[in-house]
């Protein structure tokens, strides 16, 4: 939710304070963590090569200095500042650069007034595209900057972020998202799988080529064999030719 906090003065100013803690869990329940640890590190995956892109989950983001008004999405993506740890994102620090992408994985907690201050905390400091996810009714709502407003997505299903490249596809039973390769976003789980595939897809390679070698060899040395006999009878295999 949005976090409005008191400043605690001192004799002579107002000292703004900066939490780096909303004192809030991440997530609610199983399902919605996984979604937002699975959109946020398929996020990273996504842009590991490029250098300025700052992904982060669950961070403060204060857009405005000298004020403690913040917000926690539980994706962002924020283009053109360099990656790296940050205990919250100072918009002032970071060359007043808004994020640019936010999800939200939502849980029977939320609130329809908190998603609607949600809404007007984005729309008001520039997020560009706003996504929300609702993994019990398998909803997803997309929407995207027209000049000061964030305006629905009317077809979310195939849906293609301007920003991310990312494709959404979504059916009664379940919500996918695509890389621009095509590759899906998939859990921990699956990617720890699709490694071991790949560890032994790869293994069997290397023993069918040491087999295919050792093959090689044998009929190399029964070549060798066959010569040397042939040699100790007093045939010249080059006079044959």
């Amino acid at each position: 939710m949005v976090q409005q906090l008191t400043p605690v003065t001192s004799d002579t100013e107002y000292d703004i304070i900066y939490p780096e803690s909303d004192g809030k869990p991440m997530a609610d329940n199983t399902i919605q963590f996984r979604w937002i640890v699975t959109v946020k590190e398929n996020l990273e995956i996504l842009f590991a090569a490029i250098a300025e892109v700052f992904i982060a989950g669950d961070l403060l983001w204060y857009p405005v200095e000298k004020s403690n008004k913040c917000l926690a999405p539980d994706a962002m993506v924020v283009f053109g500042i360099p990656k790296g740890d940050r205990r919250s994102y100072k918009q002032w620090e970071e060359n007043n650069i808004a994020p640019q992408v936010v999800f939200e994985i939502l849980s029977s907690s939320n609130t329809t007034k908190e998603m609607a201050n949600k809404l007007l905390f984005y729309q008001r400091y520039g997020v560009e595209e706003y996504y929300i996810y609702d993994p019990n009714l398998v909803e997803l709502t997309g929407l995207l900057r027209s000049g000061e407003d964030l305006e629905v997505i009317e077809q979310m299903n195939g849906w293609v972020s301007p920003r991310l490249g990312v494709r959404f596809e979504l059916t009664p039973d379940k919500l996918e998202i695509y890389r621009p390769d095509g590759q899906k976003f998939l859990t921990f789980v699956e990617l720890d799988q699709l490694r071991e595939q790949e560890r032994q897809r790869a293994e069997q390679e290397r023993q069918q080529k040491e087999a295919a070698l050792l093959q090689l060899q044998e009929e190399q040395q029964r070549y060798q064999d066959l010569l040397a006999r042939l040699q100790e009878r007093g045939i010249d295999l080059e006079q044959l030719q």
